[in-house]
């Protein structure tokens, strides 16, 4: 290992890099960052939701579905718009994506409110994590998420990406 080291260009000694019990991913990001402190992707998600299908959870469920999925923020910015089904669309398609992004996909622990989609002043969509989708995005070290949404007529498309 100290050779590998040494001709990966790494000043580190192994037991510096790993310590009983670190996990794998650790190390490999240990390594990585004395390489030149890239950064490297740790997850990635996307999820393409036909517009219909929410404006028909909206239709018969009414409040009680958009308060389980969205936040009040989330809700109040959607509820703006002409078309918001479109919106609410493609929030439901971020939240998807961000738990696939985080490798545990929405009921295997994360709770949707715990996923939400805001707005920075240029407009530009950015995703917060809170709960336990912030307590996963921080066991894999998560320090970027980037977000893009797009809808159109009939389809909201949503990819994430998570970097450390």
């Amino acid at each position: 290992m100290r050779t590998g080291c040494i001709q990966m260009g790494i000043r580190m000694k192994p037991n510096e890099l790993w310590a009983e019990g670190m996990g794998q991913d650790r190390l490999v990001r240990g390594i990585l960052r004395e390489l030149g402190g890239r950064t490297m992707v740790l997850g990635l998600g996307s999820d393409l939701i036909e517009i219909a299908r929410i404006e028909k959870s909206i239709e018969r469920f009414g409040v009680r579905f958009l308060e389980r999925v969205f936040t009040p923020a989330e809700i109040a910015y959607c509820q703006r718009k002409k078309h918001a089904a479109e919106s609410f669309a493609a929030r439901f398609a971020a939240k998807e994506a961000g738990a696939k992004a985080l490798g545990t996909g929405i009921s295997h622990g994360i709770a949707w409110p715990e996923i939400e989609v805001r707005r920075e002043a240029t407009g530009k969509p950015v995703l917060h994590w809170s709960g336990r989708a912030l307590a996963r995005a921080q066991a894999m070290g998560v320090r970027r998420t980037s977000l893009t949404l797009t809808h159109a007529r009939e389809l909201a498309l949503a990819v994430v990406v998570v970097e450390d």
